[in-house]
C-alpha cells in the first residue's frame, strides 16, 4: 500500500527543497542573521533531500517477481526437505497429502506461466498419481517454478502498471498453501527449512 505514496512523498519533498528552504535561506541572508554553518547546513539540505527522497520503494514488477521468487524457493526448499515417507501424510481424512499439496502449487505455477504469456488458459489441476515419488514431485515443482519464473522474467516492467494478474493471485494462493505445509511439518514435530535458518 506505501509504495503508492512514495509519487507523493517525492513531490512534496521536491516542493520543500525548492520552495521553503531557498525562502528561508533568503530570509537568513538578507537580515544578516545567518553564519556560515547556517549557510552549509541549508545547502547540506537542499542537495541531500531530493537524494534521499529518490531512494523510494522497489517498483511493482521488481516486487512481484521478488514475491514470486521468494515464495517459491521456501516451497522448493520444503518439498526436498520433507521426508519422502510422510509425503502421503493427511492432517485430516478429506484434506490433500503433503504430495498432492505440492502438485498443487506446481499447477498454480503452470497455470501463471501460461496466463503471463496471454494464452486462453483454465486453472487446471495436475494429478497428484501422475507423481508417485517426491523426487518426481520436485522435478515437477521445480520446473512449474523455472517456467513461470522465465514468463515473469520476460514481461517489460510497464506491463504491471497494467495489472499484477496472474502473479498476485498465484502468490497469495501459494502463500494460503505454504502455511498449510508448515502445519504438516509442525504436526510431524519438524522445523520448516524458513525456520532453521532463522535460528
Amino acid at each position: 500500500m506505501w509504495r503508492f505514496l512514495a509519487p507523493v512523498r517525492f513531490m512534496a519533498t521536491i516542493a520543500c527543497s525548492l520552495f521553503l528552504l531557498p525562502a528561508v535561506f533568503l530570509v537568513g541572508v538578507f537580515d544578516g542573521s545567518w553564519t556560515s554553518f547556517d549557510f552549509a547546513a541549508c545547502l547540506l539540505v537542499l542537495v541531500a533531500v531530493p537524494v534521499l527522497a529518490q531512494n523510494a520503494l522497489p517498483s511493482t514488477a521488481k516486487s512481484v517477481r521478488g514475491h514470486f521468487t521468494s515464495l517459491n524457493k521456501r516451497l522448493l526448499d520444503m518439498a526436498e526437505d520433507f521426508p519422502e515417507h510422510k509425503y502421503d501424510l493427511r492432517l485430516k481424512p478429506e484434506m490433500r497429502t503433503f504430495g498432492a499439496v505440492v502438485v498443487h502449487v506446481a499447477s498454480g505455477n503452470v497455470y501463471a506461466a501460461k496466463a503471463g504469456r496471454g494464452e486462453n488458459v483454465n486453472r487446471d489441476e495436475l494429478n497428484p498419481k501422475d507423481y508417485k515419488s517426491e523426487a518426481a514431485l520436485v522435478a515437477l515443482l521445480k520446473k512449474s517454478i523455472a517456467d513461470a519464473d522465465a514468463t515473469l522474467k520476460a514481461l517489460p516492467d510497464d506491463s504491471f502498471a497494467k495489472t499484477i494478474e496472474p502473479w498476485i493471485g498465484v502468490v497469495e494462493h501459494s502463500a494460503e498453501f505454504y502455511g498449510l505445509l508448515v502445519a504438516y511439518y509442525r504436526a510431524n514435530g519438524l522445523l520448516p527449512p524458513a525456520s532453521r535458518l532463522r535460528k
